[in-house]
């Protein structure tokens, strides 16, 4: 599985069901540009988690929504539900960690 780009227009229907992971990134941010392969790595190893990417840039309604001040700003969904809301790099552990216990 890859790391899906959604923007504003599809952000509520691409994470409204199961358990989904949007990371919310700009082209300039340097810890933005760390997260992303951590991302990558992780969706070829958890089917049961959607990931998707939004940059914040090109797309400001949806994280003006969600009250994103800083990024990279990790938004943990479970049917739609915000379960969870990481800043800052998180590592793969990390996250393999947090997502697991969403994915029972």
């Amino acid at each position: 599985m890859t790391v899906k780009v959604v923007e504003d227009s599809n952000f509520e229907q691409e994470t409204n069901t199961g358990v989904t992971i949007t990371d919310f990134w700009a082209t300039w941010c340097g810890p933005c540009r760390m997260q992303s392969p951590v991302l990558d790595a992780l969706s070829g190893e958890m089917d049961n988690v959607k990931f998707v990417k939004m940059d914040v840039d090109a797309n400001p309604a949806t994280p003006a929504s969600f009250s994103v001040r800083a990024i990279p700003t990790l938004l943990i969904k479970k049917d739609g539900e915000v379960v969870e809301r990481l800043t800052g790099f998180h590592n793969k552990e990390q996250l393999a960690n947090i997502l697991e216990k969403y994915t029972d």
